[in-house]
């Protein structure tokens, strides 16, 4: 069963961090492009950041740009999105998906065939 699950979501003061992880079981990352996408509640799903197969193209949302950063370590079958100085308008469930189709933006929906569960996570003091 392919399978993408999300961790390390939760609560954060602002200006605080985190990091997400996505990990892979029943297929082998090297071949997708990853991407990280979330939703805030009554809004569209928007691209987050995205990498390529081998992790040597990534791209970034303007709203994260100097603040997030994705890497992966395909020998652990995962990929991960560090974010600092988060703020509460970064608050989202997010999702990690996986394209056949590379890494670029903007960042299509339709091109990530898997998708995870997605993980809230919460900017408040």
């Amino acid at each position: 069963q392919l399978q993408l699950v999300e961790s390390g979501g939760g609560l954060v003061q602002p200006g605080g961090s985190l990091r997400l992880s996505c990990a892979a079981s029943g297929f082998t990352l090297d071949y997708y492009a990853i991407g990280w996408f979330r939703q805030a509640p009554g809004k569209e799903r928007e691209g987050v950041s995205c990498i390529s197969r081998r992790g040597g193209s990534t791209n970034y949302a303007d709203s994260v740009k100097g603040r997030f950063t994705i890497s992966r370590d395909n020998a652990k079958n995962t990929v991960y999105l560090q974010m600092n100085s988060l703020k509460p308008e970064d608050t989202a469930v997010y999702y990690c998906a996986a394209s056949r189709w590379g890494s670029s933006w903007p960042m299509i929906h339709g091109l990530y065939a898997y998708w995870g569960q997605g993980t809230q996570v919460t900017v408040s003091s």
